[in-house]
């Protein structure tokens, strides 16, 4: 069975929840962890990211560099992880629902009732499904 290639956004060295998230994608064996966003501080955004074994041309500066430059490759990220502090939760995971990623997002998706409206319109209007699910 082909795994599902994975971005992190977010739980970098020193988070307390992107190890266990981590721990989590490789308990099946569907996942891979291939590309990343892992932390705002560029050196422990690169560190993150080569100490979980991702490639230092998949470590991007920011979570659109990385949407933009996952969509031009063959095997690129069909999902993510969003394991941001709570405030930054919902901008992520909105970013990749528009460019068509699935996403699991560390809870809350939102952190105000505005947001969650928002979040639910993502949903519905601007999450484009990956070419393999559309009919």
């Amino acid at each position: 069975m082909k795994r599902i290639q994975l971005g992190m956004i977010g739980g970098g060295q020193g988070s307390s929840i992107g190890g266990v998230h981590r721990i989590a994608s490789r308990i099946d064996g569907l996942f891979d962890v291939v590309a990343g966003v892992f932390s705002s501080d560029s050196e422990c955004n690169k560190a993150s990211g080569l100490e979980i074994g991702v490639d230092a041309d998949r470590v991007f500066d920011t979570v659109e560099a990385m949407i933009a430059a996952e969509s031009l490759r063959s095997d690129a990220i069909e999902a993510v992880v969003v394991a941001t502090p709570n405030h930054l939760h919902f901008a992520a995971a909105k970013a990749c629902l528009g460019a068509g990623l699935h996403v699991i997002c560390d809870k809350p998706v939102t952190s105000s009732l505005a947001d969650s409206y928002l979040s639910g319109r993502a949903v519905r209007e601007e999450f484009r499904p990956p070419k393999q699910f559309q009919r």
